[in-house]
């Protein structure tokens, strides 16, 4: 056992016992590349994923001929959240795996798989060309999207929590979502800018294919970026523990390893559940909520998605340095507070149909959005210890996914169509944040806390001697009151 993990528990060192040998000093430049190797990578894995739901409208009059445009949709987002029934699987197999040999080689794993499965999507034929063969193609295409997702989001949030330091990594991890905003951004530019220039006869013959073809070289340059990075400093001292202690390949089953973990797994699973929800909400379903269920001109919707994303990105890195300064609690405590009580009065907005209150509305998601994308990459790591970090984040965060939100879009659709009632997208928000509060006031502070089963990590020698000589004053304070105690008796 290493000299870090016998001075920790749960993620804090005792200063009674703090020497330079339990501090990790951070490399800046390492950092910097860890951070933009994964904002980048994120970036091409929701560009290849958020393709789908922006062309969702497209693709349902070509794999699903029907009389009914809600139908349609209703298909469409089906095949969509089919994708999240794997996700899980795909978490069990990477996540462990990440915590037995190691993120990096995992996380390029997961990036050219996702890249191979939104290509093959653009070779597929129409339904027109081979009927129900069409449809099946494509569910077996989104099913290996959503197998190499299911080891992505825990992986790479768990590598920029590792290698970032304790004071900054609220910042540090909120670039993982503007990497993943700006995937979005991309995929929904791409398609918004094909759906205007060309006719509905071209975007059915052959426009829709051209997001999905992107995503090969894309795939490659991500891949590319991934296998130049180092391991993280805590996988380094875990894995070099296991060594030291003869448990190189631990051989204890898949419950067994998470036993002591399970609070931690259902608060996960909650904190996701509200992220997702308010995501796939804003972002993937009210484009086509617009299109389909309020009849807008279909890149109308994507035009405002589109700013509003644009406008999401500095506000997402300013909710990850507002957790650092005051907590993560408190940021995503407000997210979930508006969205109990805005979620209507933003969707009435959008209702009116007029640019000004429908940017308006899906502005004041889009602002209660980043309250979680700027603090959950930071703040879901840190639920878990080193040992079994990516592994448990990655199941957590994709059952919680895929039961809730993958499936928004599918039953925000469904309820709309089946109780006639426009507001349903704001209840559901409503239910969800409930579940958000609960979730977050269950959850312990990690703010400018070293994670758990680590000891602390610093951007500086000068930090880590200061930390040290701290340990020494406390030592001595405590010396000297318990040699004045001993006196007076």
């Amino acid at each position: 056992m290493n000299r870090s993990q016998s001075n920790t528990s749960g993620g804090r060192t005792s200063r009674s016992r703090l020497t330079l040998a339990d501090i990790t000093v951070i490399d800046n430049a390492l950092l910097k590349r860890a951070i933009g190797a994964m904002a980048f990578g994120n970036a091409m894995e929701w560009f290849d994923f958020g393709v789908y739901s922006y062309i969702a409208v497209t693709l349902g009059k070509v794999f699903f001929p029907s009389s009914s445009p809600s139908a349609q949709l209703l298909a469409t987002f089906g095949t969509f959240a089919a994708a999240f029934v794997v996700r899980p699987i795909g978490g069990m197999v990477f996540g462990p795996l990440g915590d037995r040999i190691g993120r990096q080689r995992v996380l390029a794993a997961t990036m050219i798989m996702m890249a191979i499965g939104t290509f093959s999507i653009g070779l597929i034929p129409s339904y027109e060309s081979i009927g129900i063969l069409a449809p099946i193609l494509l569910l077996v295409a989104r099913l290996v999207q959503g197998f190499s997702t299911g080891g992505e989001y825990g992986g790479a949030a768990t590598f920029i929590a590792e290698f970032s330091t304790d004071r900054r990594r609220g910042f540090a991890g909120s670039f993982l979502e503007f990497g993943t905003l700006a995937g979005y951004i991309l995929g929904a530019g791409t398609v918004a800018v094909l759906t205007e220039l060309l006719s509905q006869h071209a975007m059915l013959s052959w426009g829709w294919r051209v997001p999905f073809f992107i995503a090969g070289p894309l795939g490659l340059v991500g891949l590319y970026i991934r296998l130049r990075l180092e391991e993280t400093p805590a996988f380094k001292k875990e894995a070099e523990a296991r060594e030291a202690s003869d448990n190189a390949h631990p051989t204890q089953t898949f419950l067994k390893r998470f036993e002591h973990e399970w609070k931690a797994l259902l608060q996960c699973v909650g904190l996701v559940l509200i992220f997702n929800v308010t995501d796939y909400m804003a972002l993937s379903y009210l484009p086509s909520y617009l299109s389909t269920t309020l009849h807008f001109n279909e890149s109308y919707g994507l035009f405002l998605v589109l700013i509003v994303m644009v406008l999401m990105m500095p506000v997402t890195l300013y909710a990850g340095h507002l957790s650092d300064k005051i907590g993560r609690k408190p940021v995503m405590m407000f997210g979930c507070a508006g969205l109990l009580f805005l979620s209507v009065p933003a969707l009435m907005l959008v209702r009116t149909g007029a640019p000004l209150p429908v940017f308006a509305g899906m502005l004041i998601l889009g602002t209660l959005l980043s309250t979680f994308t700027g603090v959950m990459p930071s703040s879901l790591p840190a639920l878990f210890p080193t040992r079994i970090r990516y592994g448990a984040l990655a199941i957590g965060f994709n059952v919680s996914v895929s039961l809730f939100g993958g499936t928004t879009p599918l039953v925000a659709a469904w309820l709309v169509e089946r109780t006639g009632d426009l507001m349903m997208p704001a209840y559901y928000l409503m239910g969800a944040a409930l579940i958000g509060i609960v979730s977050v006031l269950a959850m312990q502070e990690t703010a400018r806390k070293p994670l758990r089963g680590s000891g602390p990590c610093v951007a500086s020698d000068e930090e880590a001697l200061r930390l040290t000589r701290g340990t020494v004053e406390h030592i001595r304070f405590e010396s000297g009151r318990a040699s004045g105690v001993r006196k007076r008796a």
